[in-house]
């Protein structure tokens, strides 16, 4: 299906970017996730093409192994994947692309049902957005 992939442009890779994100983000949570979000600017970032690039997070200190990590990475990366469609279109209003920084803040693995009703409630959370009259 188009539209559903997760393409390189989609990632957020950019070290001045994820600094500016940390520093003076805006925050919220929609667990099992924590979202950090910012808007770019295109100036400094061309690359930025798409309406978000997103980097996704969890935490070695609660998930020693890697293995762990990286499958609660592939379900995070998923469930947003499958969801975008969705989030796109609330973040047309704004026309303004939006750095997304996505970290799992649960202590224990979820299933992927429960990642991805954390997803749902992260796009429905999302400020900044108003729904078109």
């Amino acid at each position: 299906m188009a539209g559903l992939e997760f393409k390189r442009e989609e990632r957020l890779k950019s070290k001045k970017v994820l600094g500016a994100l940390f520093k003076g983000g805006n925050s919220y949570v929609a667990y099992p996730l924590r979202v950090v979000w910012a808007p770019i600017d295109l100036q400094e970032i061309p690359t930025a093409t798409q309406s978000a690039q997103v980097a996704i997070s969890v935490p070695k200190r609660f998930f020693k192994s890697a293995v762990d990590r990286n499958l609660l990475k592939r379900r995070i990366r998923e469930a947003y994947r499958l969801n975008k469609p969705t989030f796109y279109q609330k973040l047309e209003v704004q026309q303004q692309p939006i750095a997304l920084m996505l970290m799992y803040i649960a202590k224990e693995p979820l299933s992927y049902a429960e990642i991805e009703a954390g997803m749902l409630k992260m796009i429905r959370k999302f400020p900044g957005t108003k729904a078109p009259d």
